[in-house]
């Protein structure tokens, strides 16, 4: 254990044992084994003189004078001083170490192996690691995940993967490529093994579910999906008995359950995911609809690509900045030279050369576009997942009122679309059975599903 500090139960126990006066003498190899902090060791020490024991090092003699006083306090100071100094190289070593991107030892996470000093993707592993993110993704439970992986013959050292260790996995920022340490953000120790985006979302999933908000038992398939359309509270899931002992599962207004005024009616869980996911999968299985949905989003993604003020803004600034080193060129080939315009001159080379590598990112989202058969297939592929994965990746909010409901929907990347616009294709008049509060029921009139795209 350190001796920079008294925190050693045996040292304590030796202080406090000295009170019995066992013993009278206290062998060191030398000083700096009893403590290398001279506050605590002057303390200490004269805790076991008044108890009429002495500290005695067999390696460095002390004289029975007044100057073994002055010789003692100056070894307790090398002492700490050597152990400060110690603590700091290493410091500073790590951190170096750090910034060229080596691995400072401990723990190699799964999915990574040490090559010469750094860490490398295990590509086998890593696969495994996808897997884990893409699923728990689309909203597969993690004991599902398990099974599958153990079904498939993948283990973790042997044995089959186990709870924590998926979660660890998947609350792990290193898999994206990122590692912070004391406030500092490094990205070239870990190689990405993780999409940003997959991250974001299973991030944003583990936050979700980090107080319980998942039920073990039962899979609500719009949980995290609902909200009121009256006071725009999230919808929960929520469960009672009824009076013959039964289990009620529904969705009930957050808002309403904490008494903010809104009056929304609860709704069966049952009735309202069928009602959902029947009425997706109904217009969404229509060629006509996906068709015009497909043009809709073609249109869209050539609008942006055409207003990508970004790109023009950079376009301008790198003009600028050319026109700026032309002109100090002009200053210097005329030989008017001096250190400001030279500093003057690097600065601008080195934002000129930022300004290109963000135009190069700019222009390669713009040079990237779907095609309207890549759109439809994307919505093809939705309709055949299980119903938790279409939901997970159709949609991406519903707002419920008491006779209608509004879909936003998800749409394919990389369109990102506003909340502002909004594609109506779908109206009918239905009647259903709609809430478990009383013998009334409340019909879903001049019902829109309306698809918001985001």
């Amino acid at each position: 254990m350190t001796g920079t500090n008294d925190n050693r139960p045996d040292f304590r126990q030796m202080i406090e044992d000295s009170k019995r006066h066992d013993f009278n003498m206290v062998l060191v190899y030398k000083f700096d084994r009893f403590s290398r902090n001279k506050y605590e060791a002057t303390k200490h020490k004269k805790t076991l003189k008044d108890n009429g024991v002495r500290v005695v090092s067999v390696t460095e003699y002390m004289p029975d004078s007044p100057e073994a006083i002055i010789l003692e306090s100056v070894l307790e100071g090398y002492a700490e001083y050597y152990s400060a100094e110690l603590s700091q190289k290493v410091k500073r070593g790590m951190n170096e170490t750090r910034l060229k991107g080596n691995f400072t030892g401990g723990f190699i996470m799964y999915g990574y192996k040490v090559v010469n000093h750094k860490l490398v993707i295990d590509e086998e592993q890593a696969e495994v690691v996808r897997f884990i993110y893409e699923q728990y993704a689309q909203g597969i439970f993690v004991k599902d995940i398990i099974k599958s992986l153990t079904e498939r013959g993948i283990y973790n050292r042997g044995k089959k993967f186990a709870n924590n260790t998926v979660y660890n996995i998947l609350r792990n920022e290193k898999y994206s490529g990122v590692y912070r340490f004391n406030g500092e953000v490094f990205t070239n120790i870990y190689p990405q093994i993780v999409p940003i985006d997959i991250y974001k979302i299973v991030r944003q999933k583990c936050e979700l579910n980090k107080y319980g908000k998942r039920s073990v038992e039962v899979v609500y398939l719009l949980r995290n999906k609902i909200k009121c359309g009256y006071c725009g509270s999230t919808i929960n899931a929520e469960c009672g008995t009824a009076k013959n002992g039964q289990k009620v599962r529904y969705y009930k207004c957050l808002g309403r359950k904490h008494k903010n005024g809104c009056t929304k009616s609860q709704v069966r869980k049952e009735i309202l995911e069928k009602y959902v996911l029947d009425n997706v999968i109904e217009q969404m299985s229509k060629p006509k609809t996906v068709e015009k949905v497909a043009e809709y989003l073609l249109q869209v993604q050539e609008n942006r690509i055409n207003q990508n003020s970004a790109l023009a803004n950079l376009i301008k600034e790198k003009r600028q900045t050319e026109n700026a080193i032309n002109n100090i060129m002009d200053v210097i080939e005329q030989g008017r030279q001096s250190l400001t315009i030279v500093k003057r001159m690097r600065e601008l080379e080195s934002k000129l050369t930022d300004i290109e590598k963000r135009l190069a990112i700019e222009k390669s989202k713009t040079a990237f576009r779907l095609t309207k058969e890549q759109i439809i297939e994307y919505y093809k592929t939705a309709l055949e997942k299980e119903p938790l994965l279409l939901i997970n990746q159709f949609i991406k909010e519903i707002q419920l009122y008491d006779d209608k409901m509004i879909i936003i929907y998800n749409t394919p990347n990389p369109i990102n679309l506003d909340e502002s616009q909004v594609f109506s294709f779908y109206d009918k008049n239905v009647k259903m059975p709609y809430t478990t509060q009383s013998k009334k029921h409340y019909g879903l009139k001049d019902f829109r599903l309306v698809m918001r795209l985001q």
